[in-house]
This record gives C-alpha cells, sequence and structure tokens, in this order.
C-alpha cells in the first residue's frame, strides 16, 4: 500500500475554521514555548533555593532540600501531570477545587506548575553540585571578609556555581521544553498535540509530525546557540 504524500496539506484550511494547518502548528509552537519559559523561569528559581538549602550548614535545611529532591525526582512526570491536573482539584475544599477546574487555560497553568516543580528538583541537584565544585577556600574568604551567610552565597559562591554549571542547566532547559509535549494528556494543544490533531484530520502522518521534528529541532538550535553566547560572555578570563 502506497502511502499519498502531501507537502501542500499546511496550506490548506485547518477544520477549527480559522488558519490554515501551518498555522495550527505554529499555534501549538507558541504554546509550547510558553511553557516551556514559564515553567523554566519557576523551575530556576525554586531549584536555586534548594539547591542552596542542600549546602547549608543546616542539618534541618538539608533535610528539607532532600526531601523536595527525592519527591519530585522520583515520582514519573506523567503521573505528576495527572496529580496536578485531576487529583488536587478533588482534594482541595469545593470552592477552591472549582475554582481551578473552572480557570481559563487550566491545561496551561497546570503544565507550568508542573513542569516547574520536577524540573525544580534537577536543577536544584546541578545547583548543589556546582557549589561542593567550587574550592572551599570561597566560602571561608567570604566568611573573612565579613560576609554573612546570605551574603556569601549571593556574592561569592552562586555566581561562580553559576558559570560552572551553565552547560548542564542549558541541557536540562532543552528537557524541559521536551517534556512539555507531556502536557497534552491533559488537554494542553502545544506543539506534539497539534501535530497529532493535523494528523487525525488529514490522515498526513508523516508530513504533520515531520514538521513538528523541525520545529523542535529550530527551537533546540536558537537555545544552544543563546546559551553558547552567554557562556563565552560570562567566562572569567583564564578559565573555562
Amino acid at each position: 500500500m502506497n502511502y499519498n504524500w502531501n507537502w501542500g496539506i499546511f496550506f490548506e484550511p485547518s477544520p477549527e475554521g480559522a488558519g490554515t494547518y501551518a498555522d495550527m502548528l505554529l499555534s501549538g509552537l507558541l504554546w509550547t514555548i510558553a511553557t516551556a519559559l514559564c515553567s523554566w523561569v519557576m523551575a530556576f528559581c525554586l531549584g536555586s533555593v534548594i539547591g542552596v538549602l542542600r549546602t547549608l550548614p543546616n542539618k534541618a535545611a538539608n533535610a528539607v532540600g532532600t526531601a523536595y529532591v527525592e519527591l519530585f525526582r522520583n515520582i514519573p512526570l506523567l503521573v505528576q501531570m495527572f496529580l496536578w491536573y485531576f487529583v488536587l482539584p478533588e482534594v482541595l475544599p469545593t470552592s477552591w477545587g472549582n475554582w481551578l477546574k473552572q480557570l481559563p487555560n487550566a491545561p496551561f497553568y497546570t503544565g507550568v506548575v508542573c513542569l516547574g516543580f520536577f524540573t525544580a528538583s534537577r536543577v536544584a541537584e546541578q545547583v548543589r553540585a556546582g557549589i561542593q565544585s567550587l574550592p572551599r577556600g570561597q566560602r571561608m574568604a567570604g566568611t573573612a571578609m565579613g560576609f554573612t551567610v546570605t551574603q556569601t552565597y549571593r556574592y561569592v559562591l552562586l555566581p561562580n556555581a553559576y558559570r560552572i554549571i551553565l552547560p548542564p542547566l542549558t541541557s536540562e532547559f532543552l528537557n524541559n521544553l521536551k517534556n512539555t509535549s507531556v502536557a497534552l494528556t491533559i488537554g494542553l494543544l502545544e506543539l506534539t498535540a497539534r501535530a497529532r490533531s493535523m494528523q487525525e484530520f488529514s490522515f498526513q502522518v508523516f508530513e504533520a509530525f515531520t514538521a513538528a521534528t523541525l520545529l523542535y529541532v529550530l527551537i533546540n538550535i536558537v537555545v544552544i546557540t543563546a546559551a553558547s553566547f552567554i557562556e563565552r560572555a560570562v567566562t572569567i578570563p583564564g578559565q573555562r
């Protein structure tokens, strides 16, 4: 049985009644980018805090950080997505649960929160590793200068740690970008969901997913290129 190739399908009207199939894919691409960026901001900020907690000379702080990482890192992302979207509204007070269910673009907000918490556990481990890879003398130098613990982290440890972990953070951002496809299971019309819709409506499966693949590759190239420029810009002369 021969497959009927039709690359002109992208310029045909979509069944949604607005725009073409290409417009539908681009709409999904925008949702993918928005979800990835919003969840990454959350993951980076929260992950930095958790990573710092895991390196503080305080057992309680270490326990909190470790518990967070082990909880969110060891539960599959798909399970977490379902828990946030289907289970959380049912266990909250009725008024809160109804508010969540009726929230406009609820799949988007749920996807952002779920990916943010999940990715934060991975960012935390990278921040912890970056801080612990620094010479002990840097922490001691901050103390000798009269810095508080907060000031030592802010002005001495974290700036150097972020320079070290920038490459793995870039990889983590790319993973976060690709993980947005899991949100299609809760109804978010991101790029993969749009490609599936195009395939179901037009039966042009290869064209739909080829286009989605190329768009993912294009985004990844842009991110890697931008990260390379940032890495060169923040490198301390004489060090890598």
